[in-house]
């Protein structure tokens, strides 16, 4: 195990033996849209000062404007995404999917129905988690972990379960 000073990290990267030649973060979704949803969050900001939660509202389906719209607003299972920060985790920012409605659009009334279920879709994505080294004798030194989470990145219409 390589433990590692603050010191020796710039601005809480990972080293780069951890990263290899083959792993690109950047090319997972998650991480690209963090810069994006950012931007988004900045200019809207004074706009929501007055609101302190988003509210979970299943849209009502706009087939006029639905066409120049990104796939997550134009699904019948619509979903936002949200950052998710962790400051042990590399990388610390996701973005994460959350589906708007409980059940689906129908596309004829333009209106949620229960008669499906939005669910999440879920990507298995390698992360690194920041772990106190394991050596007594060097405290305050870290070292990296490998480590496997579920990424939300979409909704999708489901059947219902039905209870037997």
């Amino acid at each position: 195990v390589h433990c590692y000073s603050t010191g020796e990290l710039r601005d809480g990267e990972t080293p780069a033996h951890f990263l290899g030649r083959s792993l690109r973060w950047d090319h997972y979704v998650p991480v690209q849209l963090v810069p994006q949803l950012e931007r988004l969050q900045e200019a809207t900001a004074s706009h929501r000062r007055h609101r302190r939660h988003r509210e979970r509202t299943c849209p009502a389906l706009q087939l006029r404007t639905g066409l120049h719209s990104e796939a997550n607003e134009r699904s019948i299972s619509p979903w936002r995404y949200r950052i998710d920060e962790d400051e042990n985790r590399y990388p610390r920012k996701l973005a994460f999917a959350e589906c708007l409605c409980s059940g689906c659009v129908d596309v004829k009334t333009g209106r949620e129905t229960t008669s499906l279920n939005s669910v999440a879709i879920h990507q298995t994505m390698m992360v690194l988690r920041r772990k106190p080294c394991p050596r007594p004798a060097s405290p305050g030194l870290i070292t990296f972990e490998v480590d496997y989470i579920r990424v939300p990145v979409g909704c999708t219409c489901v059947l219902p379960r039905v209870s037997r």
